[in-house]
């Protein structure tokens, strides 16, 4: 419980402050042999509910990884935007002799890479290195000094609104499931919203949009 409170309060804080563009998340570890003892589904479903709502959190999420990461560690960090991690990193999925734990860590490593090319990690628990999850685009960017990665990231994301990003996020995790028929009026709605705002924006600084400019030479 103590992980699902922190991570609703992480959450609490980014959306109460106005201010916040982006969320670091520091991730490192793996169960140990009796992280079962006083779980039930009730508190997995809570667990998996606070990572929902980081996962579609209205600023940007990034997770800072180091060494090995497997349960709540894997979890919260495929539950975030960016991934930045030290070239020791290491990913794993459960595994206690019987069973992998069936979690809704495979679901989105499933969603996110593919689950043929995951096969080993999600059947038998294979680890995988710092190559292998940049190559299968789990990890976005390998680095000796993720302070100074996260500082570029954090530069990179300074002018992006916080709902354009949550309707962004929305319409890349619809596509695998979503017919082109249904997705084309989600689609025209968010290019509606963008280009209502280009035009705001234009009346507000008298800047011609730059198809005007293009044409009136």
């Amino acid at each position: 419980m103590e992980s699902v409170a922190a991570v609703e309060a992480a959450c609490a804080a980014a959306e109460s402050n106005k201010t916040t563009t982006m969320l670091a998340v520091h991730v490192t570890g793996t169960p140990g042999k009796d992280w079962t003892h006083g779980l039930d589904v009730a508190v997995v479903s809570k667990w998996e509910r606070s990572l929902r709502r980081l996962e579609r959190l209205s600023v940007m999420t990034v997770a800072v990884a180091s060494g090995d990461c497997g349960g709540l560690a894997l979890d919260a960090m495929l539950a975030t935007d960016y991934r930045i991690a030290t070239p020791d990193i290491r990913l794993s999925l459960f595994v206690d002799g019987e069973a992998t734990w069936p979690g809704m860590a495979i679901f989105r490593l499933a969603q996110q890479s593919g689950g043929t090319r995951l096969r080993r990690a999600i059947l038998f628990g294979a680890h995988l290195d710092g190559s292998e999850s940049v190559d299968l685009g789990i990890v976005d960017e390998l680095t000796n000094h993720p302070a100074m990665a996260l500082t570029a990231t954090a530069e990179m994301v300074s002018g992006l609104s916080g709902r354009e990003l949550a309707i962004r996020r929305q319409l890349m995790f619809d596509a695998p499931t979503t017919s082109f028929e249904d997705a084309l009026g989600r689609h025209l709605a968010a290019c509606d919203r963008a280009l209502r705002r280009s035009t705001a924006t234009e009346a507000a600084t008298g800047d011609p949009q730059p198809a005007e400019r293009e044409g009136s030479g």
